[in-house]
């Protein structure tokens, strides 16, 4: 067998889809893209393609070391992005080939089903309680939000009683048998860490996510070391050797994300480099169909699995929605706030060709938000 072509699809509401055919008939599917940089990252596919095409797609592995350390420039988020989607296909494409889910041709499932938790959206302390309330009856048992809002380096005592409000009143309306997990998205400093996490403690949320940037990740041991509050981080780190220094700081939960990290196989290394450092694996995916399907595959066989992070709902999908791209819908049809195992061969979903190239004619040019301060200066998304 052999790759014939590899075929990027930017499709709304902020997705880049690529497809790789084989003289076999065979297709396989990844999702490689940087939100914001998705053209950027199809340029990347497009170069990496001159090596594959004409290859053997079932040599993975090799595969993954030829295009990521074959050329003398190596790592960024760029490339790492482009091998990530490469990666899902060729995996999808071996067990298609070999009439297996890839959790199958990872060693096997260690578990039956999978937690995920729902985002919620709101501002105002009663409205985030509202929407976590809908969620809880939706049948979620876990849910994340937004920490915290534009923030400054040094910031008010009504900006960290502010923070903590909002998570207390998510508390009070969902009681202690749901979990609540918070995203900073890295926009407190150190300074602020050391003053709101503290204050977070007495309503116990299931973790913190990207309290600060990735660039002070060497330095998050000051971070972990100062809270009880299990700290996550990884949805801005792109490798093994990226991830080294966060679990040497002592964070809870690695957070990988399959379209950015390498794919499905460096993914898997970076689970079993995490469970050497006792931290569990909660992968983020704020992405499309392909990209959760990655990550439940890969969770499946992976013992020190913690939840799965899912985009259904959330408040980029203006556009179109996760399962818009799917012919069958059931495969993510949530039951008591899990997802039952996938056994279709490969990915385990079929996704709607007619869809996506509807959705490819339009393109997107989505980009990230631009936050300034009341200073004018730059602030972090």
């Amino acid at each position: 067998m052999r790759i014939l072509s590899l075929k990027t699809y930017l499709v709304a509401p902020r997705w880049l889809f690529l497809r790789i055919d084989t003289d076999e008939g065979i297709t396989g599917w990844g999702e490689p893209v940087i939100e914001g940089r998705a053209e950027t990252v199809a340029a990347a596919v497009a170069e990496l393609a001159d090596y594959l095409v004409g290859a053997d797609p079932l040599r993975i592995e090799d595969h993954w070391q030829v295009l990521t350390k074959g050329g003398f420039y190596r790592g960024g988020p760029i490339l790492s992005s482009a091998v990530a989607g490469i990666d899902q296909a060729l995996w999808d494409i071996a067990g298609k080939t070999y009439g297996a889910p890839i959790h199958r041709l990872l060693g096997g499932p260690v578990r039956d089903r999978i937690r995920v938790y729902s985002w919620i959206g709101g501002d105002a302390p009663a409205e985030v309680a509202e929407a976590a309330v809908k969620q809880v009856e939706a049948g979620f048992t876990a849910v994340k939000m937004n920490a915290a809002g534009n923030v400054r380096a040094i910031d008010t005592a009504a900006e960290v009683k502010a923070i903590v409000a909002r998570l207390a009143s998510v508390r009070e309306a969902v009681g202690d048998g749901v979990d609540i997990a918070l995203d900073f998205h890295g926009r407190l400093s150190m300074p602020m860490a050391r003053r709101v996490l503290p204050l977070l403690e007495p309503y116990l949320p299931f973790f913190v996510e990207e309290p600060v940037v990735p660039e002070l990740t060497r330095d998050l041991a000051a971070v972990t070391s100062l809270t009880s509050i299990p700290i996550a981080t990884g949805e801005r780190l792109f490798s093994r050797w990226d991830f080294r220094p966060a679990f040497e700081a002592g964070i809870a939960v690695a957070q990988p994300d399959i379209s950015h990290a390498g794919g499905i196989s460096e993914v898997r290394r970076i689970a079993a480099m995490a469970e050497t450092h006792d931290v569990t694996l909660a992968p983020h995916c704020p992405l499309g169909p392909i990209a959760l399907a990655a990550s439940l595959q890969v969770g499946f066989a992976t013992p020190n699995l913690l939840i799965q992070e899912q985009s259904l709902g959330i408040h980029y999908n203006e556009q179109a929605d996760l399962l818009d791209y799917l012919v069958d819908r059931s495969v993510f049809a949530y039951r008591d706030g899990h997802v039952p195992l996938l056994e279709a061969p490969g990915l385990g979903i079929e996704v709607d060709v007619k869809a996506v190239e509807r959705a490819a004619a339009d393109g997107h040019r989505w980009r990230s938000p631009i936050w300034r301060r009341d200073d004018g200066s730059l602030a972090e998304w």
